[in-house]
């Protein structure tokens, strides 16, 4: 399938299949005219990547989860080192939470004193 139907099957775009696949997470192959071709097993991989970007993994963070792209990533039992991982990524969106809070209340003291 052509770039255009894999992202309207998938509910993507081509610009971030296009950047999948510049990480390395999905393969296609060029038609003579030159065009993208993707195999049909590229629609689970494409639903699983969303899937965990979703749940807030980064694309280095999915590329650990390479091996079991073309699985059902909802409902496989998770691995000690995907938890690991996810881990980690909660540990840095907690802390970024952390920062934006405390730069929310300064802005916030800002606006009091001048009221």
């Amino acid at each position: 399938m052509r770039i255009g139907e894999l992202a309207r099957v998938t509910g993507s775009t081509p610009r971030a299949l296009r950047h999948y696949e510049q990480h390395g997470l999905i393969a296609s192959r060029r038609s003579a005219n030159g065009y993208r071709c993707y195999d049909a097993s590229a629609v689970t991989r494409v639903r699983n990547i969303r899937h965990l970007l979703a749940a807030g993994l980064t694309l280095q963070d999915v590329d650990f989860f390479r091996p079991c792209l073309d699985g059902d990533v909802t409902t496989a039992p998770p691995s000690p080192g995907g938890i690991r991982v996810a881990q980690a990524r909660l540990a840095a969106i907690d802390a970024r939470l952390a920062q934006q809070h405390t730069i929310r209340n300064r802005l916030a003291a800002a606006l009091d004193s001048v009221r």
